[in-house]
């Protein structure tokens, strides 16, 4: 045991070093020699201490530990927590580095964090991205100047450079280890899309962390149990108002080592909290991190306390923990590797150049749009962040080159486009739908003789027949051809400048509806098409521009194999026949985590992994209508959501559901009848146009403001007989629910995918009841 002289001695050499930082950081050094010499009375030559340095001293010191922890560190000095009665403080100890003392291992991304280990590398290539936060060293040196995001709906709203992102990254980075957070160690980020959640995201990246991520709107039980099972030791929150709603239940149930509100100041927090565990703001962090890089870059023999390791690709990058429509989430392990596949090869895909504008408001830790983040930042692209109340304005406001989005936006945008024509003056309505009528008959032609057509028929036509074929839609096209060029002239031109998309739609996490697919392709709107899972990073097929064959989800993207097999036999099965989807590639995940046998369950001992999705892969013809079009994948529907009916008969939902939603009376439905003698459904009608259609059909009178139950039942049927005619399976029962599914009540994923399980549970006494 040291002495009481001793100690002192100790602590005197100790604040004599740190009297030495004041070049590196005059604020930190000030503050803990005030705290130190006040407290210990300890004179200083030429240093008078009093109350009121003390007491700047202290209302900035909370500020400072992080840093002094990690200064200290760097400078063979141990840290002890001792609890005072003026301010929490520490002791600090001056020791002889021992020669087996184990050295700090800093883990890195090899070229992000290059100049911390040596000086030039000059230009990079794809082949050397190691981790995926090593593009932003990249961007930072093709694209410094040019803008990589605008954030305007935050406060405050944002712009940055590529420079200044990739100096927030590094700087995110350096505040977590300044934190003390270790490689392998998981932080979850509970938040939405902004510029602050990519910083974060990376920032945790960049460290050799793995970042667990999950959006504010998921329920607070689902967040426990994600944070729990992932075995998180900090928590990254969006902003108070979210922490506030789930910080009594996390202060109860879990284990946190810190927190750190992206948005926001403290000072909106509850009063109620535990007083153990630190809360950080972002711009904190941000500070931490500047100050530690530049005591890093300014000492010399900072860099020899430290064992560094390059981040590996096949090191876990994120875990995502999938919302699918049924079952409990479980967490995906996605690798480095995984995600660096995904930036490298959808540019095949994405027709995106320098410069260009893209629009984004899904959930930036869902794997769909985080991949496409990252492959758009790697390209030098302009980021929008926007939110879907503010969608249709900044269509309008920013006129972005590209949007990827969900079929969900895209059918709102041609349910949007049809009311305004239905609308419009009875001239106008009969030009503009007899244009579209026009136009769709001329991209079947043109579909017909470019042989762009799907089908299953695995023998081609005879050469005469194929001939007389082409020849017939060829007439017909050029017949219709003037008329389509008119109505892009007069309508298409107005309906592409509302829209405001100038190059590109691309829709993934949800199946297309044909019809809004077949109605895009007829105006002059590129919209692909794309097909994934996080489980495959998630992008495993889309459409080019090239060959974008409608009804498709497109070719396999590089490196990526696709197969079908029998459901019950596991036989691989030849084009054009319909079984399930397997898949194989460099971006399936590594597994589910801690969950061997559910990852066992899905992807076998040759490394194809079961997509449970029903679909095909089209066959190879040499003539006819389909001889361009062989090789392309076609998603049918879940093998899941299948229903058998108690006749022994197989239906698939997804066709009928998407047929009924053509209806303007129908805002949402699913097909029901699993074990029925029939099939049902659960509707969700549209109240406005549901009294609007009671008015013209005079079933109620026009000064009427409501619509009984059995009308509204009575309209809906028809709707479905008409619009579902050509099915050989009709529905009967229908029950009529008031309440849409939303995400906000659990009743839909983030990418908005109806759940069927949670839907069939809330109302499975009202549909027990059809059925009696």
């Amino acid at each position: 045991m040291q002495s009481k002289n001793s100690h002192k001695y100790h602590l005197y050499q100790a604040t004599s070093f740190l009297l030495l930082l004041v070049h590196i950081n005059n604020n930190i050094s000030y503050v803990l020699c005030i705290h130190y010499l006040f407290f210990f009375q300890i004179p200083m030559p030429g240093i008078s201490i009093n109350s009121s340095s003390y007491n700047y001293a202290s209302s900035t010191f909370s500020y400072s530990v992080p840093v002094l922890r990690l200064l200290c560190t760097r400078h063979n000095f141990t840290t002890t927590t001792t609890n005072l009665s003026r301010t929490a403080s520490f002791r600090v100890f001056c020791q002889t580095q021992s020669k087996t003392e184990k050295m700090e291992i800093r883990r890195f991304s090899p070229l992000l964090e290059s100049s911390m280990i040596s000086s030039g590398n000059g230009g990079v290539a794809l082949e050397e991205w190691k981790a995926v936060p090593d593009i932003w060293r990249t961007s930072a040196e093709n694209f410094g100047d040019k803008v990589a995001l605008v954030d305007q709906y935050h406060d405050p709203p944002s712009t940055m450079t590529y420079k200044q992102l990739e100096d927030a990254i590094l700087d995110f980075a350096e505040g977590l280890r300044v934190l003390g957070v270790k490689p392998d160690e998981k932080i979850a980020l509970f938040a939405d899309n902004s510029c602050r959640w990519l910083v974060a995201d990376q920032g945790m990246m960049a460290v050799g962390a793995i970042n667990v991520v999950r959006g504010s709107r998921s329920s607070i039980q689902e967040l426990l149990q994600i944070y729990n099972h992932s075995e998180s030791v900090a928590l990254a929150v969006d902003n108070p108002e979210m922490f506030n709603q789930i910080a009594k239940p996390f202060y109860l149930k879990t284990s946190i080592r810190f927190i750190i509100l992206l948005w926001g100041e403290k000072s909106s927090l509850v009063n109620e909290g535990n007083k153990e565990v630190p809360i950080y703001t972002y711009m904190e962090v941000i500070h931490f991190g500047r100050e530690s890089r530049r005591a890093l870059f300014k000492s010399h023999g900072a860099r020899q306390h430290y064992m560094f390791q390059t981040i590996k690709s096949d090191d876990i990058a994120t875990l995502v923990y999938t919302s699918g429509t049924t079952g409990n989430p479980k967490g995906v392990m996605l690798t480095h590797q995984n995600l660096l596949h995904q930036i490298k090869h959808l540019s095949d895909v994405v027709p995106i150049e320098v410069g260009d504008r893209v629009l984004s408001m899904l959930p930036s830790w869902h794997a769909y749009e985080r991949a496409c983040e990252y492959f758009i930042f790697s390209r030098g692209v302009e980021h929008i962040y926007t939110t879907v109340r503010n969608l249709k304005d900044d269509l309008g406001r920013y006129q972005p080159h590209l949007m990827v989005s969900v079929p969900l936006v895209f059918e709102t945008l041609y349910s949007g486009i049809m009311k305004q024509i239905s609308t419009s003056s009875l001239i106008r309505k009969l030009v503009a739908l007899s244009f579209i009528r026009v136009s769709l008959g001329y991209m079947e032609c043109k579909r017909i003789y470019e042989g762009k057509c799907l089908t299953k028929n695995q023998k081609s036509p005879s050469y005469l027949y194929a001939m007389l074929d082409w020849l017939w839609a060829r007439v017909m096209a050029a017949i219709l051809y003037p008329v389509h060029m008119l109505a892009n002239k007069l309508v298409y031109n107005k309906i592409r400048s509302t829209i405001g998309i100038s190059k590109a739609a691309i829709s993934g996490g949800g199946s297309l509806p044909s019809h809004v697919d077949k109605f895009f392709e007829a105006i002059g709107l590129n919209l692909q098409n794309g097909y994934g899972l996080t489980e495959t990073s998630p992008v495993i097929a889309a459409r080019r521009l090239g060959c974008d064959v409608i009804g498709s989800v497109g070719y396999p993207l590089k490196h990526t194999e696709f197969k079908v097999v029998d459901s019950e036999t596991g036989e691989v099965l030849p084009p054009g026949s319909k079984g399930i989807l397997k898949v194989r590639g460099p971006q399936l995940m590594k597994g589910y985590y801690k969950n061997p046998s559910a990852t066992n369950q899905v992807i076998d001992s040759d490394g194809w992994l079961n997509t449970g999705d029903i679909g095909w892969i089209a066959a190879h013809n040499s003539t006819g209508r389909s001889r361009n079009s062989g090789g392309v994948i076609v998603v049918e529907g879940r093998a899941k959501d299948t229903i058998v009916l108690s006749s022994g008969e197989n239906v698939e939902p997804g066709e009928l559901e998407e047929a009924a939603l053509r209806s303007n009376l129908i805002q949402q439905i699913i097909v029901i009848g699993q074990d029925k003698r029939r099939l049902g459904a659960v509707v969700v009608p549209n109240k406005e146009e549901i009294l609007k259609a009671a008015k013209e059909l005079l079933i109620i009178d026009s000064n009427s403001s409501d619509v009984s139950q059995e009308k509204v039942t009575n309209l809906i049927y028809n709707e479905l007989k008409t619009w579902t005619s050509g099915f050989p399976f009709q529905i009967g029962p229908i029950l009529l629910v008031n309440d849409p599914f939303t995400i906000d009540n659990g009743l839909m994923t983030p990418t908005m995918k109806v759940r069927r399980d949670r839907v069939m549970a809330q109302y499975r006494d009202q549909v027990e009841n059809l059925y009696k």
